[in-house]
């Protein structure tokens, strides 16, 4: 992998193509990130770079104070978030990540990635947190089959037997079964970029990604190559 991006969740909206074909896309906000740590071999025993996103106002971020007030970062090394940014020459981000590059080194603490490190026709993966359902039955959870819908049935939206008999006596793990819906990392591979909107940072995915309004998405280039 070499090229990624963090963006935030617009929406979602339609364009037509030039021979009047509509196409669904989902509206991303791509940056600009900025470059606020490179991890290499020598140092941390991999190589990445560590890349921030969105603006934070400082005044809720941890100081160093005493050395008592400390954040842990994403992969366990102890530092104040203020002076982590300063030293990265920026200002505090909202989000923090990490993409294990195999050109990582070519990047510099403070340089910037935006929505142009992609290209129209380029195919990605976008990983994001789910919509958050709530409490769902085994019907809208898994797509079970409901129960007679007649008067007498008593059996209409119960997801139905859970185990078996004497032997072995017990549900086994992994049973499919009413519980939280949603809220879990998704991850949708080989989507097309179809549009890129390099003035404002937008991009433009056919289809649709994980995740609510508002949400950060990682675009990563796709790890398989699909037709």
């Amino acid at each position: 992998m070499k090229k990624a991006i963090l963006a935030t969740k617009v929406g979602m909206t339609q364009i037509f193509s030039e021979d009047g074909v509509l196409t669904p896309v989902t509206v991303l906000q791509a940056g600009p990130c900025v470059v606020t740590q490179v991890k290499t071999v020598e140092n941390d025993g991999y190589s990445a770079i560590q890349v921030g996103f969105g603006e934070r106002k400082e005044r809720i971020v941890n100081k160093d104070v005493a050395g008592k007030k400390v954040i842990i970062n994403p992969h366990g090394a102890n530092k104040a978030e203020v002076g982590h940014f300063k030293k990265a020459g920026t200002t505090p981000k909202k989000y923090v990540r990490e993409f294990r590059l195999e050109n990582a080194e070519e990047y510099e603490v403070g340089s910037e990635i935006k929505a142009d490190i992609f290209a129209e026709g380029d195919k990605i993966d976008a990983t994001a947190k789910s919509k958050g359902k709530g409490f769902a039955g085994g019907i809208k959870r898994y797509g079970m089959r409901s129960g007679p819908a007649a008067h007498g049935s008593k059996y209409h939206n119960h997801a139905g037997s859970n185990g078996s008999a004497t032997t072995p006596g017990r549900v086994f793990k992994g049973k499919k079964m009413p519980g939280h819906m949603g809220a879990v990392r998704v991850t949708v591979q080989n989507l097309e970029i179809v549009k890129i909107d390099l003035d404002n940072n937008v991009i433009l995915v056919k289809g649709s990604v994980p995740g609510p309004k508002k949400s950060l998405v990682m675009l990563k280039e796709t790890v398989k190559v699909g037709k």
